[in-house]
């Protein structure tokens, strides 16, 4: 997952990441530029997940 793949298409993606989690909330998944470990390491507490296994979540969806 590169940063131009998140950037592209991150409200559809965030759309279904809420759908599939319900857990998640706006705050969870902002994404801005320069943040993104920051984001996927709160997305790594709130699901219980690895970095690994959040970027093939994010990668599928």
């Amino acid at each position: 997952m590169n940063t131009q793949e998140v950037k592209g298409n991150w409200n559809e993606q965030k759309g279904r990441l809420k759908k599939a989690y319900a857990v998640l909330t706006d705050n969870d998944l902002m994404f801005e530029e320069g943040k993104r470990d920051e984001m996927i390491g709160k997305l790594q507490i709130k699901l219980g997940k690895t970095k690994e296994e959040i970027h093939k979540i994010i990668s599928s969806i």
